[in-house]
């Protein structure tokens, strides 16, 4: 098929749907530039366990090879897996083939620069600079790069996360919890079990192998996950736990099977940490209001940022936060590495358990009440998404100024999000799909789904008087 759009370059990295918007020149382009911009040095490479990722891989071997870089080759792990692994080796950067939560016919490559960690703002332009303007460095024939390869990085993963001061193998073993798994055939099919193992935990698998071939959607929402939750009732199980493609996020089901959103897991693993160390968290814009009375019950600072492990990171590095994430289910801690970690979550929140002697249900009724609404409009291209982004501004600021009110008002961080007392909307531009997001809380899951229809009503429109 030929190719119809560019891939989406954003925060995230560059991903785009195989032999579509994304190919193999694309990918050794970019890697040509990754490897001049780190100077020819040495780059840690892994990947997912999607179909296409062995193609990929070799697209981003050649460009740095030609670069001079010696590479160093972890295999099949979890995103935060091989950024752990980096930052090990203090290696000059990093880079994963993963397309993450996004479909099985999707792939990209993700970037991280020193010792693992995430390119700020300013290296992402010079990354994008050296790949637009094509200003590689390319190694003589004697200078070529070389391949190192690695199978210790999982073992690696998991000394981290258990020698980490908030665990408490003891306490957790004692408990002799249940606890049902899915990795949704990705990357956290290779670290996984072996926590729970660790932990001493009873682990009932479900789509645990990891071939790639996707048996639930890459993303775990709560309709992905429904053999998740019937398993969880069936076996008794204390809870559930569902990854992600690249298990840089993780998702929580009760013990009564009820699927929780992304959002409980940085709450809970908030909650969590704030129990154990005082400090400021960051989370984005469209995470849950959770988050300010979680913040306000442990008497510490909320920031807010624009959607993107990226932005959360760099927030956290400006003003120290103990934890931080999205109401993803990606959690990030400090003591580990500066990104999502749905591997070290499970940890945490089996601590947790463990720690309040609670079941999950008991948690989920402890904690302060809000329904979300998420979804998604689909559009032709990204220029047209930032158009009607652009034009849905225009009308709100006319209406509130016409309305002469101060509700709702206007936030700007990411997109736009309108908020009212009790409630809010955030409208934004995705980094990994084509698409418009659309999240809304509010007091009921009635009232945030129709604050969410109202929005998306209104975006069809405006977009209707766009040239496509």
């Amino acid at each position: 098929m030929a190719k119809t759009e560019d891939p989406i370059i954003s925060v995230s990295g560059v991903r785009g749907q195989v032999g579509i918007s994304l190919d193999a020149s694309t990918i050794t382009r970019f890697a040509l530039a990754f490897g001049t911009f780190v100077g020819g040095k040495t780059v840690v490479i892994g990947r997912d366990s999607r179909t296409s990722s062995p193609m990929i891989r070799h697209a981003v071997l050649a460009g740095l090879f030609a670069t001079g870089c010696h590479v160093i080759d972890v295999g099949l792990c979890p995103t935060p897996t091989v950024l752990m692994m980096a930052k090990s080796l203090k290696a000059a950067g990093s880079i994963t083939v993963t397309a993450s939560h996004n479909p099985v016919e999707w792939n990209g490559i993700e970037f991280a620069a020193e010792s693992g960690k995430l390119l700020t703002h300013s290296e992402r332009d010079e990354l994008t600079r050296i790949y637009e303007t094509e200003d590689f460095d390319l190694a003589p024939w004697d200078k070529l790069g070389t391949l190192e390869e690695l199978d210790n990085a999982t073992t690696h993963h998991l000394k981290q996360i258990l020698s980490t001061p908030w665990i408490d193998l003891d306490l957790i073993r004692d408990a002799k919890l249940k606890v049902t798994l899915d990795c949704g055939n990705g990357a956290g099919c290779v670290i996984s079990s072996d926590l729970l193992q660790e932990l001493g935990c009873e682990a009932i698998e479900i789509n645990c192998v990891p071939d790639g071939n996707f048996r639930r959607s890459a993303e775990p929402t709560p309709d992905a996950i429904v053999e998740l939750c019937e398993e969880v009732c069936v076996s008794k199980a204390d809870i559930g736990f569902a990854h992600d493609g690249d298990a840089d996020r993780v998702v929580v089901v009760t013990d009564q099977g009820v699927p929780l959103s992304g959002e409980w897991t940085i709450a809970f693993v908030a909650d969590f940490i704030l129990n154990k160390t005082i400090g400021d968290v960051v989370v984005t814009v469209s995470t849950s209001r959770m988050m300010d009375d979680i913040a306000a019950k442990h008497g510490v600072k909320l920031h807010r940022t624009k959607v993107g492990v990226g932005w959360v990171v760099e927030r956290m590095h400006e003003v120290n936060a103990v934890i931080g994430g999205e109401g993803t289910g990606g959690v990030i801690y400090p003591s580990l590495n500066y990104t999502t970690d749905g591997i070290a979550s499970i940890a945490a929140i089996v601590q947790y358990i463990a720690e309040s002697n609670k079941t999950v249900s008991e948690l989920v009724d402890a904690m302060p009440k809000y329904e979300m609404c998420r979804k998604k409009l689909e559009i032709p291209s990204q220029k047209v998404a930032t158009q009607l982004i652009e034009n849905a501004l225009s009308l709100y600021k006319k209406e509130h100024k016409t309305a002469s009110r101060t509700e709702p008002y206007l936030e700007l961080t990411d997109g736009i999000k309108r908020v009212w007392n009790d409630r809010w909307v955030n409208i934004r531009k995705s980094g990994t799909e084509p698409v418009i997001r659309v999240f809304s809380e509010a007091p009921t899951a009635s009232q945030a789904e129709a604050l969410c229809n109202e929005t998306l009503e209104s975006l069809k429109k405006l977009m209707k008087q766009i040239s496509l």
